[in-house]
């Protein structure tokens, strides 16, 4: 196997139609820490965990929505409440995905403003 250059991910761009609804949604609603916008330009980034989201309205309207990005979170029950309260409708409960002898994978998705998915992630202990 040859080593690789690439180190991790830096960036990840999610698709949207109207930036300051997005801001809004991901800065007030799902509470990542807002970066910087660029003035002129429907562009805005986002830190989350390291790695910065670039929300972005297209160019052309062959890129509409089409991201689906898992977020890690602490405690899935207590993220699922707190996002239903601020008017997130999720597709459903948290729900365990997969089982091993250590732990078990939670799930649950919804979709942003835009139409993209998105699913809050938490492995809890058994």
């Amino acid at each position: 196997m040859q080593a690789s250059d690439i180190a991790g991910v830096g960036q990840i761009h999610i698709s949207v139609v109207d930036i300051d609804r997005a801001v809004a949604f991901y800065r007030d609603t799902l509470g990542l820490k807002f970066l910087f916008r660029v003035e002129g330009q429907p562009m805005a980034f986002f830190d989350c965990g390291g790695v910065r989201l670039y929300l972005g309205v297209p160019s052309e309207p062959r890129y509409k929505a089409n991201s689906f990005i898992y977020y890690r979170v602490g405690d899935i029950d207590a993220a699922y409440r707190r996002l239903v309260s601020k008017g997130v409708e999720f597709l459903s409960p948290p729900r365990m995905i997969h089982r091993t002898p250590t732990s078990e994978l939670w799930m649950t998705g919804f979709q942003d403003p835009d139409g993209n998915y998105a699913q809050i992630m938490a492995e809890k202990p058994v």
